[in-house]
């Protein structure tokens, strides 16, 4: 019969009780009143086969369950997260840190070898003060340029989702919305990343979430020097509403002077211009993809010169960059432009009608003169006079009015008027007579 744990006093001052797990932000989740249940020497660790103090706790909604899988002082020796093994300080895979940090892992695999090597890591830490990672990650060297391109720099909280629900995937899950499990199609069984082990992970050995970081950033790009030696001003973009000029100034005044800093806050980016060509030189090239301030990773680029600038720098109605697109392959060219006009009217046929002259219009016609209007049809002039009443005399005419209804004859010499109509003829009713 085995002994209990009350009974077995062998080796069980080594035994880990703590008061609160060594988790990264991913895990911990977002929420703030996380609520975790402990339960002290729950499982062995998956490294050193010791018993542990278990943690476990839900990171937020509609995410699982999650508990530490490692004790603390494999925590500490790796400076590594008791649940996702990552580490702490960067959130890479263990492979790529060492990796770029050149730590070579002696870390012993042995039962015995391997506790006696955790008692002198446990005494190395009661040492320490805390603040500082023990044993050969404490020693390693200044970050290096691959560590600093890779970091994550917010928590991956996708990582906490479910998992993939097996009844629904083979159709029988009658859960529905109430299933805590995810209903996703489930990823390619031949896939390196669908493959995981812890041991792998903490050891640093064929972990295949390494090694596709490790392919990832060797295609990163690369910030090309512009040939324009007069440029000694780099764009930095991305600071959000944390990052401040002082900020910027404080990184970049290591490289060289500087000499002037504008921070555009509406777009978020800023413009540091040094006084000579090396300087801007050495700061591109050890702040690409590497400069992180206040947890934001910002993006440099080199600024342009000024006879760039006046060609580029065009905005649209509401003031944002106009960004040259490149012409789709396969679609027609533009069309050339219209003739320019000259005094040859024969260059403006666009539509090749015959020339043919405009007609010619006849002359207007003047209007009659006052007085020579024929009566209205029906009017018979004016009423006769009443018996015994005399006829009015007629009103006074203006100097020059005529005084009938035709016109005069014309006089010897002088030419006829032109007729306008038929009834406008004075020799047509007699007016005029003919000696």
């Amino acid at each position: 019969m085995a002994a209990s744990k009350s009974t077995n006093t062998y080796n069980r001052q080594n035994w880990e009780d703590a008061e609160f797990p060594i988790l990264c932000q991913t895990c911990l989740g977002d929420n703030p009143y996380v609520r975790m249940t402990k339960e002290k020497y729950g499982k062995e660790c998956k490294i050193c086969s010791r018993p542990f103090t278990i943690f476990r706790w839900c990171p937020g909604a509609r995410m699982r369950f999650k508990k530490t899988e490692v004790c603390q002082t494999c925590s500490k020796v790796k400076n590594c997260c008791q649940t996702c093994l990552l580490d702490l300080e960067y959130g890479l895979p263990l492979q790529v840190r060492d990796t770029a940090l050149s730590i070579k892992d002696d870390m012993p695999k042995s039962d015995v070898n391997k506790e006696y090597y955790t008692q002198n890591m446990e005494r190395e830490i009661a040492n320490s003060d805390g603040t500082d990672a023990v044993g050969s990650v404490g020693k390693a060297q200044a970050p290096s340029d691959l560590l600093l391109k890779l970091a994550r720099t917010t928590p991956y909280y996708k990582r906490n989702r479910p998992h993939i629900c097996s009844f629904w995937v083979k159709g029988e899950c009658k859960r529905g919305e109430e299933c805590p499990y995810r209903h996703e199609k489930p990823t390619d069984p031949d896939d390196p990343l669908a493959d995981q082990n812890i041991k792998d992970r903490f050891y640093g050995v064929n972990d295949p979430v390494a090694s596709k970081l490790m392919r990832r950033a060797a295609s990163m790009p690369v910030l090309a020097t512009p040939e324009d030696k007069t440029i000694t001003t780099l764009y930095v973009g991305g600071l959000g509403e944390k990052v401040t000029e002082q900020d910027l100034r404080d990184h970049f005044y290591q490289f060289g002077e500087i000499r002037s800093i504008n921070v555009v806050s509406r777009q978020q980016c800023a413009f540091v211009q040094f006084t000579n060509r090396p300087a801007a030189e050495d700061a591109a090239e050890r702040s690409f993809n590497k400069l992180i301030i206040k947890g934001r990773r910002l993006n440099i680029k080199w600024g342009r010169s000024q006879a760039q600038q006046g060609i580029s720098d065009k905005k649209d109605a509401e003031g944002k960059d106009i960004v040259p697109l490149e012409p789709v392959p396969g679609l027609p060219g533009a069309l050339p432009p219209p003739p320019r006009e000259s005094a040859d009217s024969s260059s403006r046929n666009y539509f090749n009608l015959n020339q043919q002259p405009p007609p010619l219009m006849p002359p207007p016609i003047p209007p009659p003169p006052m007085g020579s209007l024929p009566p209205p049809p029906g009017f018979r002039g004016p009423p006769p006079p009443l018996p015994g009443f005399p006829r009015p005399p007629p009103p006074p005419r203006p100097p020059g009015f005529p005084t009938s209804r035709h016109p005069p004859p014309p006089q010897q010499g002088q030419p006829r008027p032109a007729v306008h109509y038929p009834s406008q003829d004075p020799q047509r009713m007699g007016a005029v007579q003919q000696s």
